[in-house]
């Protein structure tokens, strides 16, 4: 049985700490800002920017990206597992799937699969760390790759945001919504799908409704919570997110919650003041 290599996005949110324990591989999409383009941006230097005014773009991974990434691997003799951004969010599993099939031809005795997680930031994490512990334990490529795809769509993503206007900014809301939402407090509560599109599910009057509304969430449809790591990825507003998971704590029994900041490339697209939790459901 040949070795495998684990390929995930830095949308992931993943810790220096966690990439080199598990040995994992991650293609890094790109951040805008002004005139200058960053693979690494400190998150302290980029929520810095963020709160003085910038707005940031992203740039997704292409075909040749994916070539450069996957070849050494295989030219090594590794077979590759890539666990990719939702596509529905980027093109960037897209462009995967084609340099892989065009790596397919070049090298036909190696396995070479790219997944769509349907996921976004600690969500894919939990899919890519549940992978590499497989494949620790010695699992084969085969399998980690089924446990993905039958899995994918029980982790489930709530959020909600603080201010609306960096989604009217990416089309998420309307103007006239962010506008009426400023002035009443209206705080929407967002999910991700099964086709990993991210979709307005209800809305609360007011910040710490917002939040009380995330824990019972939680509360209600986490499935083996002994077992489990609960994320709280959040657009630098780490009190809040505290108050989460003191929340989570008190109603659910689970092996840990982890607080940690949302990520330059999705934070660039959801601004300041957005608070999530992320773990394994019955169904999202």
């Amino acid at each position: 049985m040949a070795e495998f290599k684990i390929f995930c996005n830095n949308t992931a949110d993943l810790s220096e700490e966690k990439v080199k324990e598990f040995d994992l591989n991650v293609m890094e999409l790109v951040i805008n800002i002004a005139d200058k383009s960053y693979r690494h941006i400190p998150v302290d230097t980029f929520y810095q920017a963020l709160r003085a005014g910038a707005l940031p773009t992203t740039s997704a991974a292409n075909i040749g990206e994916g070539i450069e990434a996957f070849e050494p691997a295989l030219q090594a003799g590794y077979d590759v597992l890539c666990l990719a951004f939702s596509s529905a969010l980027s093109t960037t599993y897209n462009a995967l799937c084609m340099a892989a099939e065009e790596l397919g031809e070049k090298y036909p005795d190696r396995k070479l699969y790219v997944i769509d997680t349907v996921a976004a930031s600690s969500g894919e994490a939990i899919l890519v760390l549940k992978a590499a512990e497989m494949r620790q334990e010695g699992a084969s490529i085969q399998a980690v790759r089924d446990w993905v795809e039958e899995n994918k769509r029980n982790v489930v993503h709530w959020f909600s945001v603080d201010d609306l206007n960096h989604l009217k900014r990416g089309g998420r809301v309307s103007a006239t919504t962010a506008a009426v939402g400023g002035v009443l407090q209206i705080k929407p509560i967002l999910h991700v799908d099964n086709d990993g599109r991210l979709v307005k599910a209800d809305k609360v009057r007011g910040r710490t409704k917002s939040l009380a509304y995330l824990a019972e969430k939680v509360e209600k449809t986490i499935v083996n919570p002994e077992a489990q790591v609960v994320y709280i990825p959040h657009g630098d507003c780490e009190e809040e997110a505290n108050w989460l998971k003191d929340q989570i704590l008190s109603k659910v029994k689970v092996k840990d919650v982890v607080v940690q900041h949302l990520g330059p490339v999705i934070a660039a697209h959801t601004g300041v003041g957005l608070v999530a939790v992320i773990y394994m459901g019955a169904e999202r």
